[in-house]
C-alpha cells in the first residue's frame, strides 16, 4: 500500500461507510431524513472524528438535522464499536458542509456573468 494513504485516513474512509450504512439501516430519527456523509477527518489519536455532511432540506432545517446527528452520536459510536476493530472508537462531532451550495453559487454566478457577456458582446455588434 503506498504510503500516500496513511492508516488514519483508511480508518476515516471506514467510519464513514459505517456511518453512512448506520444512519440510511439504522437510524430512525425523523428529523435526520436524507443526508450525504462528504467525508470524515480523523485525529491521529483517534479520540476525534468531524464527520462532515449536507443535505437537502433548507437552511432552517439544518438546525434539526444538526441537533437529531448530536443526539444519535453516542449510539452510532456504540455501533461503530461492534463493527470495527479499534481499541479507541473516536467521538463523533457532526459539521454541516457547505462546499457543494457555494459550489453552486459560483457556478451561478460564472452563468450570469458568461450570459452578460454574450448579451454585451450581441449588442456591440448590432
Amino acid at each position: 500500500m503506498p504510503k500516500d494513504y496513511s492508516r488514519t485516513l483508511r480508518i476515516a474512509d471506514q467510519i464513514q461507510r459505517e456511518l453512512a450504512d448506520l444512519i440510511r439501516n439504522e437510524l430512525k430519527d425523523p428529523r435526520i431524513g436524507m443526508i450525504t456523509l462528504t467525508g470524515v477527518e480523523v485525529s491521529q489519536d483517534y479520540a476525534h472524528a468531524k464527520v462532515f455532511y449536507t443535505t437537502l432540506h433548507s437552511e432552517s432545517d439544518n438546525f434539526l438535522v444538526q441537533n437529531g446527528l448530536e443526539n444519535a452520536a453516542g449510539f452510532l459510536r456504540g455501533q461503530l464499536l461492534h463493527r470495527l476493530k479499534l481499541r479507541v472508537i473516536p467521538q463523533l462531532h457532526f459539521i454541516y458542509d457547505e462546499s457543494i451550495e457555494r459550489g453552486v453559487r459560483l457556478s451561478q454566478l460564472i452563468d450570469e456573468a458568461v450570459a452578460s457577456d454574450r448579451s454585451e458582446k450581441e449588442a456591440d455588434n448590432t
